[in-house]
């Protein structure tokens, strides 16, 4: 059987998953099992397999059901890094994603290639990550933040029916500031993305809160 050729240059995907934990944002971090940087930390990854992949999406989203057994529902393309003295496997090119999800349905359990995994703080991950990923992960987290500071509705970060201050708690968090809770209601008041589920509240020692939906068909 003839040798399989190697595709050059190396084409990776690398994802930035974010959640909430305790009203905190956290980065999913994975050590690796395999060459190269056996032991290290990182962002989940892989390399691009033409043979089953129709896209670098698609090679995203199978590296990390793989690494991790998650399956994602929303990806969003960052930045194309590229050059010779990436990986030490030689000349790669890496298309960066990130994408949200609420930990509530994160399964994180450690898949194949993989040591162990970790939710870190993305802004000191406590990792000295391999590769360039200290810089694809700043890259993503000023991303999200941006996005977030435009007025985009991280819904994905939030359980299937939740309040605004919830939704307010998970902007602050990206953020990494406190927000004006007058300002931020005049903001998304209206928002189409937001649905008021009908009759359910959310009841504590104060008064009840309105329980809201993300829209059908939110893209964040």
């Amino acid at each position: 059987m003839a040798e399989k050729r190697r595709l050059y240059p190396i084409v990776t995907a690398d994802v930035a998953l974010f959640t909430l934990q305790e009203q905190r944002l956290r980065v999913l971090l994975i050590q690796r099992a395999n060459n190269p940087t056996p032991g290290g930390w990182a962002l989940p990854g892989g390399v691009l397999n033409p043979e089953l992949d129709a896209s670098l999406d698609h090679t995203a989203l199978r590296i990390l059901a793989a690494k991790t057994r998650v399956a994602l529902p929303h990806l969003e393309q960052v930045a194309t890094h590229s050059g010779p003295d990436r990986d030490p496997r030689g000349w790669s090119v890496s298309t960066l994603y990130y994408a949200l999800l609420p930990s509530d349905q994160v399964p994180a359990v450690a898949g194949d290639k993989t040591e162990s995994i970790e939710w870190c703080d993305p802004e000191r991950p406590g990792h000295r990550l391999a590769f360039d990923h200290r810089v694809l992960l700043g890259e993503a987290l000023a991303t999200l933040r941006e996005k977030v500071g435009r007025g985009a509705l991280p819904l994905h970060l939030l359980p299937a029916k939740f309040t605004l201050t919830e939704l307010q708690r998970a902007c602050e968090a990206i953020l990494g500031r406190p927000l004006d809770k007058a300002a931020f209601r005049r903001q998304i008041k209206e928002a189409p993305q937001l649905v008021a589920v009908e009759g359910e509240f959310l009841r504590g020692a104060q008064r009840p809160a309105q329980l809201y939906r993300a829209a059908g068909g939110f893209a964040f």
